[in-house]
């Protein structure tokens, strides 16, 4: 290991000086050293590494860790050993070619972490260092004599690549932030360092600006070379970063790995994150307004009070996400997984949830105006006191689900699955539920007035106190359900099937209960001025002594009239 070492220092003194003309003399002393220095590989390789790996890449890891582990070194009066000139010199001549790998990235730390000469601190500053300088153009912009890029440039040119100064800047800068990232989750994770070393790539927040936008002109820079640039270099590397107050608006970051990054309050308005990865991300505060995230994976992350209007969602993955008081107006969520996410207070005014999948969601005082739930699935998800207002609710399942006390006045709910959904006062009012099934559903003390539930299953229903007036329930499948001391003012029941039914309490004044099956019905104390009964089956009904009958329609062709009632009557 000892020849191995001195391979290393010798190949970094040709390094320093790698731009100057080349001499014989040195050709030959740099053909001995990569020799010696490929035997020394070749013989641990065989010793304790994986066969699988290339001999490349081993002299790359090798080398990084070298480097990094000399650039932290300092004299008695604590002087770097390495100066500034020999550090940026090698930093171009190590990161200027190409991107690091993450099979590279990984070892290298592991090789850091286990290494006794790890400076993770001074290794961190002095790199941030480098980076903040970088971003402010200053090594690309130097005089000649003095510009690294250039010099690196001259160094690679007898290689007949196609890179160019831009190119050699940007592999540099970009493989010293993935560097930087990388030592930032490391320390992260480390209670020791995790106050001592936090990298932001955009720069630090503070007061007087309240966003940075570093980290924008360094993707625009990048992608300035080829669209996407940036997100193929670094993309893979962002996860449990730092951005907050980042400005990124109409930044290109499809395909990005945000997950657990902190980006609270950070603006991404206009921004393309298509099939990124923010699983468990921070964005509470964050502006993604007229963002794309189709596609993107968002499970566990935070969005609390996010704007997050006009953004399109579909087809992501929010699954127990926290959207709770998010403003998702006009937003697209189409198709996207919503199962077990939090939209306590949540604004979905206008949005499109078509066909998504939000069973077991929060919807908890959410707005959802005139949004567009068609055909998705909300089992057992909690809506109470929700407003559903004119909302497209056709065919979704809200079957177990909680909506008491929803507004869903004038939504449409055609073919909708209630089946023991729980409404309790719930305002259905002029709500359109044809062919919908509430069966077993608790809709006590609900207010249904003028809605149309025309050939509805409501079998088994709780409508106590429910408001029904002028509701449509022609042909309705109504057998035992509970519409004690329900007002049923004006209440259409015609041909409606009411077998074993409770009406007991209820108002049918002015109720229109022509061809309906009242067998075994519960009349008693009911009101029934002006009911219309003509051709109902009556058989076996229960109706109490003192009630009036006066002003009730159609008895004479009522049918199954019990004995005792007929008599009471005279008929």
């Amino acid at each position: 290991m000892s020849d191995l070492s001195q391979a290393w220092k010798r190949l970094r003194t040709y390094m320093r000086n790698s731009w100057l003309p080349e001499n014989s003399n040195q050709e030959l002393v740099t053909s001995k050293i990569l020799f010696t220095l490929r035997k020394n590989v070749k013989k641990q390789k065989q010793v304790s590494e994986p066969l699988d790996k290339n001999l490349q890449e081993l002299l790359i890891e090798e080398k990084l860790t070298t480097t990094l582990q000399e650039w932290v070194q300092v004299d008695s009066k604590l002087n770097w050993l390495i100066d500034n000139t020999d550090f940026h010199t090698e930093i171009y001549n190590l990161f200027g070619e190409e991107s690091l790998k993450v099979e590279i990235l990984q070892a290298l730390m592991k090789k850091l972490i286990n290494s006794q000469q790890f400076r993770p601190v001074q290794l961190f500053q002095r790199l941030e260092n480098f980076y903040s300088r970088w971003c402010q153009g200053e090594f690309i912009d130097a005089p000649p004599h003095q510009n690294f890029p250039q010099k690196k440039l001259l160094q690679i040119q007898s290689k007949n690549t196609s890179l160019g100064l831009r190119q050699v800047d940007i592999y540099t800068g970009l493989n010293l932030m993935i560097l930087l990232l990388a030592l930032h989750g490391y320390a992260q994770q480390n209670e020791e360092l995790k106050q001592k070393i936090i990298f932001y790539p955009s720069g630090q927040p503070d007061t007087e600006n309240f966003f940075t936008s570093q980290l924008l002109r360094v993707i625009n820079y990048s992608d300035a070379i080829e669209i996407g640039n940036f997100s193929n270099i670094v993309g893979e590397f962002l996860h449990g970063g730092n951005f907050s107050g980042a400005y990124l608006g109409d930044a290109n970051l499809t395909g990005v790995n945000f997950s657990n990054a902190q980006l609270t309050g950070t603006y991404l308005g206009d921004a393309n994150l298509t099939g990124a990865n923010l699983s468990n991300a921070n964005l509470s505060a964050a502006n993604l307004g007229d963002a794309n995230l189709s596609g993107a994976n968002l499970g566990g992350a935070i969005l609390r009070r996010a704007d997050l209007s006009s953004i399109n969602f579909s087809g992501s993955n929010l699954s127990n996400a926290d959207l709770s008081h998010a403003d998702l107006s006009n937003s697209n969520l189409s198709s996207c997984n919503l199962t077990g996410a939090n939209l306590t207070g949540a604004n979905l005014t206008g949005a499109n949830l078509r066909d998504a999948d939000a069973s077991n969601a929060i919807f908890r005082q959410a707005t959802c105006f005139g949004a567009n739930l068609s055909g998705a699935n909300m089992m057992t998800a909690n809506m109470s006191y929700t407003d559903l207002c004119r909302a497209d609710i056709s065919g979704v399942n809200l079957e177990n689900a909680d909506l008491t006390g929803a507004n869903l006045s004038d939504s449409i709910l055609f073919s909708a699955n209630l089946n023991s959904a729980i409404a309790q006062a719930a305002d259905l009012s002029y709500a359109k539920l044809s062919g919908a099934k509430l069966n077993n559903a608790n809709l006590q003390g609900a207010i249904l007035l003028g809605a149309d539930l025309s050939g509805v299953d409501l079998s088994n229903v709780i409508l106590n106190e429910a408001d029904l007036s002028g509701v449509t329930l022609s042909e309705a499948d109504l057998r035992d359900a509970d519409m004690s001391e329900a007002i049923l003012l004006g209440t259409d029941l015609s041909f409606a099937n009411l077998n074993r039914a409770n009406l007991s309490g209820s108002n049918l004044t002015g109720a229109i209960l022509s061809g309906a099956d009242l067998s075994y019905t519960d009349f008693s104390y009911a009101i029934l001025g002006g009911t219309d009964l003509s051709d109902a089956n009556l058989d076996k009904m229960t109706w109490n002594e003192n009630q009036a009958w006066e002003g009730v329609r159609g008895l004479e062709s009522a049918m199954n009239m019990p004995i005792a009632l007929r008599q009471k009557l005279g008929l």
